[in-house]
């Protein structure tokens, strides 16, 4: 890799927490809070928090593919909602950019070179292969996919079964605890352990560099770029020296050995070192983190389901696919059009940014029935977008099914049920859709 290694502290910071960061820099400067002044702005946060932006996007829906809002703090954009819109423009990634260097794959605006000197910055941008068009990304992509196989991810199955049963046994009995912490962050940090090779008393480290990488929120908030940007090169210069230790060993089956004896991404400049690094951490841990919260949320808001899969365990694969479709974990992905182009009745200029909605997608009534509810028998669950489709699919999608499968399997075979008995935050955030805090309790059926 084209970096020099950073002196690996001691000791690594893992507070403030990024919400807690982002709530104290609100408070201070109020002016700083994003305004959104159209109703149909879907970029603003408290619609997530507080849970209410189904109606929202119910009504977009009816009135047609997708909508342009003029005034935004993300600026400009189209709002793409229907399933078959989000799908039609993931199938043609040359006219639908994914890259980088048109401002990346979330709602943020790329800032021009006028603002950074304003504000007196160097451009900081996080390149990975996610936010890159072919065939760039195809080279990267190429590297770590070996990694997520059926026949790789055969040999994880054992032992992704017993973590996760002598977590689920280790879990109280008879009080209230918050299953996001002890069981969603667990299970996430630790798989991402394994897949890293990281070293497992720091796991949770993860965890927070994650949700200071993942919050778009924060991104707009300048106070907090330099706590930002000093946290993420925290992160990379912890893995630069995994990266140089690996370096003169034989080539290991984890992500950074992969990484070592690829050439296509064994010059990364760290820029595009630390984006492959968020993306792989935000995407193997926000989304399974948050639909695995969501299953339990979604059981108990759904008895009748959570019944069904109590009396049937032939049906935990499928209701895996719905929960991953009813939580959908990413609310949104971003495309860039790279010249004029007609779409749905809409003519959409070259350089506008298209932000597609997947979570509208999954909730998109005239492919499934009954969007609003859950329904673990629903025949076409797996028709879902929540990862993607086309060539920018999660790589990672079928160990985030197989670990969500597992889960269920141990706590049927436990007889385990999960009440929501307390607490439940919802992330206050236009891009990670999930839980910060679910407390429950645990009886048996």
């Amino acid at each position: 890799m084209a970096t020099q290694a950073a002196e690996r502290p001691t000791t690594w910071r893992t507070e403030p927490r990024a919400v807690d960061a982002l709530d104290a820099a609100l408070k201070a400067n109020p002016q700083a809070m994003p305004v959104h002044p159209e109703k149909w702005d879907v970029s603003r946060s408290d619609i997530y928090v507080e849970d209410r932006w189904q109606p929202i996007f119910a009504e977009m829906r009816a009135a047609g593919d997708l909508h342009k809002v003029e005034d935004s703090p993300y600026g400009p954009h189209w709002n793409v909602v229907s399933h078959k819109a989000i799908q039609h423009i993931e199938a043609l990634p040359e006219l639908y950019s994914s890259s980088w260097e048109y401002g990346g794959i979330t709602i943020l605006d790329r800032m021009d070179d006028a603002q950074l000197e304003e504000l007196g910055r160097e451009r900081f941008e996080l390149p990975m292969f996610i936010a890159m068009d072919r065939p760039k990304h195809t080279g990267q992509r190429r590297t770590v996919a070996p990694k997520f196989t059926p026949s790789a991810m055969a040999g994880m199955d054992d032992e992704i079964r017993q973590r996760t049963g002598e977590l689920l046994d280790s879990l109280p009995r008879g009080e209230v605890f918050d299953w996001v912490d002890k069981v969603s962050i667990e299970l996430t940090t630790g798989m991402l352990a394994i897949l890293f090779d990281f070293p497992w008393k720091d796991r949770r480290l993860l965890t927070f560099w994650s949700d200071w990488a993942g919050d778009t929120e924060i991104a707009l908030v300048r106070e907090l770029d330099d706590q930002r940007m000093d946290i993420l090169r925290e992160m990379a210069a912890y893995f630069q020296q995994l990266w140089i230790e690996r370096a003169n060993k034989e080539p290991g089956p984890d992500l950074i050995s992969m990484m070592i004896h690829s050439p296509a991404m064994n010059q990364m400049d760290p820029q595009e070192f630390m984006g492959n690094l968020v993306l792989l951490i935000v995407g193997g841990n926000d989304t399974t983190r948050n639909t695995m919260s969501g299953i339990i949320h979604a059981f108990d808001k759904f008895p009748d389901q959570r019944k069904l899969f109590e009396e049937d365990p032939s049906l935990i694969p499928n209701a895996v696919q719905e929960c991953i479709r009813y939580q959908t974990p990413l609310a949104h992905m971003r495309r860039t059009a790279t010249e004029d182009s007609e779409l749905f009745g809409q003519t959409v200029k070259a350089g506008e940014k298209l932000i597609l909605w997947y979570l509208s997608a999954n909730r998109d009534e005239t492919v499934f029935e009954n969007a609003d509810k859950l329904d673990i028998t629903r025949e076409n669950a797996r028709r879902h977008l929540a990862f993607g489709y086309g060539i920018h699919r999660c790589v990672g999608a079928r160990l985030a099914e197989m670990q969500l499968r597992i889960l269920l399997e141990e706590m049927h075979k436990r007889r385990m049920r999960v009440h929501v008995a307390g607490d439940v935050e919802r992330v206050r955030a236009n891009f990670v859709h999930g839980f910060r805090k679910l407390e429950v309790e645990i009886t048996e059926f």
